[in-house]
């Protein structure tokens, strides 16, 4: 790029009188420093680009369905542009975890998490937890279901909970987390509702819900699983597997005639959730960037489109209102913990 003299030479020559040429340059110039600094003449904001999604568990899962619809929706919708989503699992979404906060100030990279990576946090022997990032946006709730195969002798929750009264060890469940994640906690705080000492309970865990767990349960690796039941829709909508149960308050639209826990007699009420924090030590500045998107994302009628598709509730909250909930999560969390014990 010619420097600022040499515009301005080549300006003073464009125009026949001086005073012409010298408005001219400044124009120019200001320009220039204005889109220099990343912002448009009328004082607004560039639109967010190269902005960075870690997923911290395979492809497939909950969390990597969750960004990636995220990050595809932002760039349709023009609020940001060349969104990065990359994939770090291991240990439960706490190697993810202990590398956002290592990336301390770094304003460009967010993880996608939720109350797996709060609870992983707590079994995994991570050095950190997520009261040590920079909360930007609490996106979604998603009710857990209880799921089993096509050619499962299991019918129903009933059916599936008595085979399990008699005989705790010799049924598996599976479940796309580590101990202390969601799907982990579902089937002991399950197993507590209907008797059964968690202790029992013969939990295998696998990397991510639609990722490792969904051919364990296809191939009879395990006799049910517990997770989002958004991870499987597809394979329900296909015929190879059938929800038994799903584990709020009310039904879920996507899967007509499936029964809360609760309408099946079981006193059990879980939900789980996901969110995106940053780094610890980010600007001012490089959070409200963050928030400002997300809260656009949230807006758009394309994202609510989304959550309708893959059954998710709306639960957005950003700034002092996320922060007080993960901070209560963190805690909550890790009184289930102490309480239920890893298997």
């Amino acid at each position: 790029m010619r420097g600022p003299a040499r515009a301005f030479q080549d300006l003073a020559r464009t125009f026949r009188r001086p005073a012409r040429a010298l408005l001219g340059a400044f124009a120019v110039l200001a320009l220039l420093v204005v889109c220099a600094c990343g912002a448009w003449p009328d004082g607004g904001p560039a639109t967010p680009r190269d902005l960075r999604l870690m997923v911290p568990n395979t492809p497939g899962g909950g969390y990597d369905t969750t960004a990636r619809t995220a990050a595809r929706v932002l760039e349709e919708t023009g609020i940001a542009s060349a969104v990065q989503v990359f994939n770090l699992p291991g240990a439960g979404g706490t190697v993810g975890l202990q590398r956002l906060v290592d990336e301390r100030g770094n304003g460009d990279l967010a993880l996608q998490m939720g109350l797996g990576v709060v609870g992983a946090s707590h079994t995994a022997g991570s050095r950190v937890t997520v009261t040590e990032t920079t909360p930007i946006a609490r996106l979604i709730e998603e009710a857990g279901a209880v799921v089993v195969r096509r050619d499962s002798p299991y019918r129903t929750i009933g059916a599936l909970v008595a085979a399990w009264r008699k005989a705790p060890g010799r049924l598996k469940v599976g479940g796309g987390s580590s101990p202390g994640g969601p799907d982990h906690l579902l089937p002991m705080e399950l197993a507590q509702a209907v008797g059964i000492d968690p202790g029992k309970v013969e939990y295998v865990a696998y990397d991510g819900g639609g990722g490792d767990l969904l051919p364990a349960l296809l191939d009879g690796q395990v006799d049910f699983a517990t997770s989002g039941f958004g991870e499987f829709l597809d394979q329900i909508r296909g015929g190879q597997l059938r929800v038994l149960a799903v584990t709020g308050e009310q039904p879920v639209g996507v899967l007509p005639g499936v029964p809360t826990l609760r309408a099946s007699g079981i006193d059990l009420v879980f939900d789980n959730w996901r969110g995106i924090v940053a780094p610890p030590g980010i600007s001012d500045a490089d959070r409200r960037r963050w928030v400002d998107a997300l809260t656009e994302l949230h807006d758009s009628p394309q994202w609510r489109a989304e959550l309708e598709r893959h059954g998710w509730t709306d639960v957005f909250a950003t700034g002092r209102a996320f922060a007080s909930f993960l901070a209560r999560q963190d805690a909550r969390i890790a009184g289930l913990v102490r309480r239920l014990g890893p298997k």
